[in-house]
């Protein structure tokens, strides 16, 4: 049985409790209709979607095959050795050739989407009137690096038939605390526009040994929302992708939030109950941002493969994982079953082997997830493994990986919920160690 998802946008406040009494007992009939998902422990299944999604895919429309293109430390682009070229017209020209000869490559293997990084920290890899210019491009915080890259990205991949989803890591602001790294962030006040780090001091924390963003300060999360609504109002960008760097701490440097709490997390029962809100009312404000200003610019989230085990919550899966939900505070089974994400893409980066996280099991579970509503699944995997040996998973390492891959793939392709595969990551179709298995991509979706 098939029902409608309503757009609440849409109506009136005066008819909005006709619409959804008539849309409850619609749920009800479908209940009793149809075998009910399990019932999760932390989150209702949500028929009500906030605003109108994409239409799933279409038959016969081709399915996303894609690559995440890493800007952060030049893991994948500029390459490092352009900025120690002897000018800037040489640096120019040696970033852009290199851009446009990776397209190329890509292109010939049939990959159709580039997720581009476009914010791998406090900084910008377009002409922004909020962020200082990336690092990444010339060296140096601020510096104008003489061309757009983004709408250099867009124009070459758009020329190629290939299409670009503008990747943000939100909260990210550096990706250590060195001094000299305070140094270079303080050094920009004298810049339009600065840092965040040095114009909104009080925002800063430390977690997981970087400069991040306090997600829990409402003023914070509008930031990271009017940065997202530029880059769409002013960029023909095809999507915009949020990775999984929600809340991201680690064991020895976690996030110190205790007086943001306090301050903002009056009626919540805890602190990790406050983190989810606060995560949810990002994803939401920038789901709507993005759908006012261009209802055809896709929204999607990357997140960790693993919602919750189900040793924790019966809705959970399979697994023995690190869980999103309560390891980044990031619940994102509800975001799909809200309707506020066109697409979600995790990142199962796990072999058919690893009992832990199998990768069936995974990729099972969130077609399990997606398949009562209109977000589109894409499967994040693992090429950065393929080759590499691996006392826990040495099936990467047999026959270059290309039978692992060929049954991840296969997996993909025979689940009608699955709407596409992203490879993980660019840098990767390069290496030595990966040349089978990118032979065996080329053959299955070359032209």
């Amino acid at each position: 049985m098939e029902f409608t998802i309503v757009s609440l946008r849409h109506f009136p406040s005066a008819t909005l409790v006709k619409k959804l009494a008539g849309l409850a007992a619609a749920v009800v009939l479908l209940v009793s209709c149809s075998s009910a998902p399990p019932k999760s422990l932390v989150t209702p299944l949500h028929p009500v979607s906030l605003h109108p999604l994409q239409p799933p895919l279409a038959q016969g429309k081709e399915p996303v095959r894609g690559v995440w293109l890493a800007t952060i430390s030049r893991l994948d682009w500029p390459p490092v050795s352009s900025i120690n070229a002897g000018n800037a017209a040489v640096r120019i020209s040696q970033q852009q050739k290199t851009l446009t000869d990776k397209l190329d490559k890509l292109k010939s293997l049939g990959i159709n989407t580039v997720f581009f990084q476009v914010k791998p920290d406090g900084t910008a890899l377009w002409a922004s009137k909020i962020l200082p210019w990336s690092d990444m491009m010339t060296g140096k915080i601020g510096q104008d690096p003489g061309y757009d890259p983004l709408q250099f990205m867009l124009s070459e991949a758009h020329g190629r038939g290939m299409k670009v989803h503008a990747w943000f890591n939100p909260y990210r602001v550096s990706v250590n605390t060195k001094p000299s790294t305070v140094a270079e962030l303080n050094a920009t006040l004298s810049l339009q526009p600065a840092s965040v780090f040095v114009l909104h001091r009080d925002w800063i924390r430390t977690a997981g040994d970087r400069f991040v963003l306090d997600p829990g300060i409402p003023q914070a999360r509008d930031w990271i929302t009017s940065i997202v609504a530029e880059v769409v109002a002013h960029y023909p960008v095809d999507g915009v992708q949020f990775d999984d760097y929600f809340y991201a701490e680690s064991p020895g440097s976690s996030l110190n939030d205790s007086a943001t709490f306090q301050k903002y997390g009056q009626g919540f029962v805890s602190k990790a109950d406050w983190r989810r809100h606060n995560t949810q009312q990002l994803i939401e404000q920038v789901s709507r941002t993005i759908k006012q200003i261009k209802p055809n610019v896709e929204f999607g989230v990357s997140p960790a493969g693993v919602w919750r085990n189900l040793s924790h919550d019966p809705a959970g899966s399979q697994t023995q994982g690190a869980a999103a939900y309560d390891e980044a505070y990031a619940d994102t089974r509800s975001w799909v079953q809200q309707g506020l994400l066109d697409y979600i893409a995790p990142q199962l980066y796990w072999p058919f082997a690893r009992q832990a996280a199998r990768y069936d099991v995974l990729a099972k579970w969130w077609a399990d997830v997606v398949k009562p509503t209109q977000t589109r699944l894409y499967i994040g995997i693992a090429l950065y493994k393929v080759g590499e040996p691996s006392k826990n998973e040495p099936d990467w390492m047999i026959n270059g990986g290309v039978p692992e891959l060929k049954k991840q793939l296969d997996l993909n392709e025979s689940l009608p919920q699955i709407n596409g595969t992203i490879l993980f990551r660019e840098n990767y179709v390069n290496q030595p160690q990966t040349q089978q298995a990118v032979s065996y991509i080329r053959s299955r979706w070359g032209s």
